[in-house]
C-alpha cells in the first residue's frame, strides 16, 4: 500500500471478501464517485475454498433460504441481512457477471458448467473491471486505529499501509490450509470484540467401530436425529456415506455441529433411521406379509430386495444385531422382529467425535453479532470497522446456505462502507 490511504481495505479475498469489494465499488459508481478499494489475501492462490466447494462444483445458493437454515446468532439479524441481498438478487448478480445457474431437484443452485472455477473467474473478472486492487500473498496480522485511519501491518512486516475503512472477511478456522487460521478473530478481539466459542461444523463424524468402517464407500438415505440429555433436539434426512474413519455425506455433516457443540455430560447421542421412507408400522406389515407368503426367504434377501439396501450393509447390520443373515424370515420370532425394527429406526450410532477443522466446511461460533450493526455490518465498538462472512457467529446447513450468507453479508458490508463516504 502506498503512503496515501486507501478508502476501503478488505482483509480476506474469499467469497465474502470478493463480493464485499464488488458491492463497495458498484455502490460508489452508482453515487458517481470513485473509491480506492484494496482487497488483500494471505494466500497467493485466491479463492481456494470456492474451488473446493460443492465437490468442486460450487453450490452458489439455494432455492429457499430462511433464518432457520442457520445456527449461531439471532434469527432476526440473519433475516435482515438475507432480505438486504436475497437469493434472487444473488442469482441476478451472477447472471450479470456471466454465470448461468441451474437448479437441481435438491433445491441447490450450481453453475451450468458444474465448475467452481467458473464462479471464481467471473468474480475476479468483475473485481478487475471495477478497478479494485487485489493483492495476494500478504497476511495482515496487525491492525491498529490511529485517529481516523487504520494501520495495517503484514506478518513479515514488509507490507504497511493505511485505510479509512476496513472490512474483516478473513473467514474462520475451517480448512486452515486455505488461509482461514483464526487471525481475523485476534484482530477483532484486540479492538474489543468478543468471540463466541468456535468449533468445526459441516464436518464428518468419527467412529471407532470396525464394522461400520468396513462399509467405506457405501451410501444410504437416512434420517439422523440428535439427542441431548436424552431429549431429541433436531433431525436431518439426507444422503449418508460410510467412510474408512466414520460417517460423512450431507446428513452427517449437518448434524455434526450439534454433536461438536455438546459437552459429554450432556449425553450427546445420534440415532439413525436406516429406512426413512418407512415407519415401524409399515415395516411390520411388510415383514408379516413376507412371513405369510414367502416364509423361506432369507432375512438378508428380505432387506436387500424389499428395501433396496446394499448387501454389504445388510450383512453388517444383521451381524451387529446378532442375527444370522442366512436365517429365513419364517423362523424370525416376533420378539426378534421387534428388536430388529427398533434397531432399524432408532439405532444409536457409535460416534466418537467429529473430524475437526481440516475437513470442516464452515466454522460455528465467531464474532458476536450483538456487537455488529445489523443495517450496515459495521462494528458497534469501532467506527469504520466492518465484518462479513464466516468470521461472524453464523453457520448454515449444507446446500448453499453458507455461500448465501457470504454474498448477503458481504454485499451489505461493502455497500455500507461505500455509502459512509457520502454521509
Amino acid at each position: 500500500m502506498k503512503d496515501k490511504p486507501v478508502d476501503v481495505a478488505i482483509i480476506g479475498a474469499g467469497a465474502a471478501g470478493l463480493i464485499t469489494a464488488i458491492g463497495a465499488a458498484r455502490e460508489a459508481a452508482q453515487q458517481e464517485t470513485h473509491l480506492d478499494i484494496l482487497l488483500l489475501d494471505s494466500k497467493q492462490k485466491i479463492g481456494a475454498k470456492i474451488l473446493m466447494s460443492g465437490g468442486t462444483r460450487c453450490n452458489v445458493t439455494n432455492e429457499r433460504v430462511t433464518p432457520f437454515d442457520f445456527e449461531g446468532g439471532p434469527k432476526h439479524f440473519i433475516k435482515h441481512v438475507l432480505e438486504a441481498f436475497t437469493p434472487d438478487e444473488t442469482m441476478q448478480f451472477f447472471k450479470e457477471i456471466g454465470v448461468e445457474l441451474i437448479l437441481e431437484p435438491t433445491g441447490k443452485y450450481f453453475p451450468k458448467t458444474h465448475l467452481a472455477q467458473t464462479v471464481l473467474e467471473a468474480l475476479l473478472k468483475e473485481v478487475s473491471r471495477l478497478e479494485i486492487k487485489l493483492t495476494a500473498g500478504v497476511k495482515i496480522c496487525e491492525v491498529r486505529k490511529t485517529n481516523d485511519y487504520f494501520e495495517l501491518t503484514s506478518e513479515d512486516k514488509k507490507f504497511k499501509g493505511l485505510a479509512k475503512k476496513i472490512v474483516m472477511t478473513t473467514g474462520g478456522l475451517s480448512h486452515p490450509t486455505t488461509g482461514s487460521d483464526g487471525t481475523g478473530y485476534s484482530i477483532a478481539q484486540k479492538f474489543g470484540h468478543h468471540r463466541v466459542s468456535t468449533f468445526p461444523a459441516l464436518t464428518p463424524l468419527m467412529t471407532q467401530d470396525p464394522d461400520w468402517k468396513s462399509l467405506s464407500g457405501i451410501t444410504l438415505e437416512v434420517e439422523l436425529s440428535f439427542y441431548k440429555n436424552r431429549k431429541k433436539q433436531c433431525s436431518y434426512r439426507d444422503s449418508f456415506l460410510f467412510t474408512h474413519f466414520g460417517f460423512s455425506g450431507p446428513a452427517a455433516l449437518d448434524i455434526s455441529r450439534h454433536f461438536a457443540a455438546s459437552a459429554q455430560e450432556e449425553l450427546p447421542e445420534i440415532k439413525v433411521s436406516f429406512l426413512p421412507n418407512q415407519s415401524e408400522e409399515s415395516f411390520k406389515k411388510i415383514f408379516e406379509s413376507i412371513q405369510k407368503n414367502n416364509s423361506e426367504k432369507l432375512i438378508k434377501n428380505f432387506f436387500s430386495q424389499e428395501f433396496n439396501l446394499p448387501a454389504r450393509f445388510v450383512e453388517v447390520f444383521l451381524k451387529k444385531n446378532g442375527i444370522d443373515s442366512l436365517l429365513s424370515v419364517g423362523k424370525m420370532s416376533g420378539e426378534k422382529r421387534c428388536l430388529l425394527s427398533q434397531s432399524l429406526f432408532h439405532y444409536p450410532l457409535e460416534v466418537s467425535g467429529v473430524y475437526g477443522y481440516q475437513k470442516a466446511e464452515v466454522t460455528a461460533g465467531g464474532i458476536d453479532l450483538k456487537e455488529i450493526k445489523v443495517q450496515t455490518m459495521e462494528s458497534k465498538i469501532v467506527n469504520g470497522l466492518y465484518f462479513a462472512g464466516e468470521i461472524l457467529d453464523i453457520d448454515g446447513r449444507i446446500g448453499g446456505f453458507n455461500f448465501q450468507w457470504a454474498w448477503s453479508s458481504g454485499m451489505v458490508a461493502g455497500r455500507s462502507a461505500a455509502r459512509s463516504f457520502a454521509s
